[in-house]
This record gives structure tokens, C-alpha cells and sequence, in this order.
């Protein structure tokens, strides 16, 4: 490992401005900047996530299976952080997503077929993999805009779109694991 932090502010961000890993300086609300942001507050998000699903694991077993899985994501989206901090660094493979793939399968499997809408809740657990869901959302968002300016290499966008099914679907085994119900979409009353 190369570069390490001895010193956490420089000051050369004051005026709003940031380096990049290739030596450029790019305005803080540039849209690579913006995307490393939402990928790191998912991330952020993700670790709440998984802290509150330790505290549950010991009395939900099956819980743990659900740490497994996605606590490597959040070494995964770290390394997505650093490509797009990196343009020409490249950590994620296409390895990663059949991972991701898999496990929705399996999932999906005890789970059987959706046949509503579902909302967010029913329990923290369930309500914070929802959060997630919703920020993998955004930050692909935000890497798809990204790459319409500066097309982006790699398998990056493929493999945050890959996880916010999976925690779509981590939300749902939760809620089966937990034995919480989901709360199913009721279409509001047709107006007169």
C-alpha cells in the first residue's frame, strides 16, 4: 500500500476545490466528485447496516449468512470509491458481480415470487437495507452522469447496480429471517 494520511487537513480544499488520485484539481461539486460522495455515503450507510445486524445475529443465526455476504461489499464499493478517485485504476471484476448474482439467487429462492410492491419497514433492519437500496440507487445515479461526461472503464456501473438488487432482496430475507411481515403498497382510493 502506497500513500498514507499523516496529516487529515491541508487546507487546499478551502476555496472549493479537491485533488483527484491523477493530480487534478476538480471543483467539489464536480460529478466525480459527487459520485465518490454517494458512494461513500452508502457505504457509510451499509456499515450501519451490518453494525445493526451483529447486534441481531446472535439471536437470528440465519442473520449471520446476511453479514457474510455483504460485508465484502463494503471493501467493494471502497475499491469503486478509489477508481473513481483513480481513472485509470481498475479493482472491481466481473468476478464480484457474479458473487452478488449468486446470492441473489439463493435468496430469491427461499423467497419465492413478489407479487406486490413492497415498502421500507416493517423493522429497523429491514427499514436500514431499504436505506441502502435507495442510496445504491443514487449513487449509480450519479455514476451514470458521470459517465456521460467522462465514460467511465471498467465494470463499476454494473456493479452498483447489481448491489442495489441485492439489498432490494437482503431487505426481503430479512423481513423472512426475522419473521417480520412486509408491508405491502395499498393503492390509494380512486377519487370520486
Amino acid at each position: 500500500m502506497g500513500f498514507r494520511l499523516s496529516k487529515i487537513y491541508t487546507r487546499t480544499g478551502d476555496k472549493g476545490e479537491t485533488g483527484l488520485g491523477d493530480g487534478r484539481r476538480v471543483p467539489k461539486d464536480h460529478p466525480r466528485v459527487e459520485a465518490i460522495g454517494e458512494v461513500d455515503t452508502l457505504n457509510s450507510q451499509l456499515g450501519l447496516l451490518l453494525a445493526s445486524l451483529e447486534g441481531f445475529a446472535e439471536e437470528t443465526p440465519a442473520l449471520r449468512e446476511i453479514i457474510d455476504v455483504l460485508a465484502p461489499c463494503q471493501h467493494r464499493l471502497f475499491d469503486l470509491g478509489g477508481e473513481l478517485a483513480m481513472p485509470q485504476y481498475q479493482a472491481l471484476s466481473t468476478a464480484e458481480i457474479e458473487r452478488l448474482e449468486a446470492a441473489i439467487d439463493v435468496w430469491n429462492d427461499e423467497l419465492g415470487p413478489l407479487e406486490n410492491f413492497i415498502l421500507p419497514g416493517g423493522s429497523e433492519l429491514i427499514a436500514q437495507a431499504h436505506m441502502c437500496r435507495s442510496l445504491a440507487r443514487s449513487a449509480e445515479r450519479r455514476c451514470q452522469h458521470l459517465n456521460a461526461i467522462e465514460p467511465l472503464a471498467g465494470v463499476g456501473l454494473a456493479y452498483i447496480n447489481r448491489l442495489s438488487d441485492l439489498l432490494f432482496v437482503a431487505a426481503r430475507i430479512i423481513a423472512r429471517r426475522q419473521g417480520v411481515a412486509e408491508i405491502l403498497w395499498q393503492a390509494a382510493k380512486k377519487p370520486n
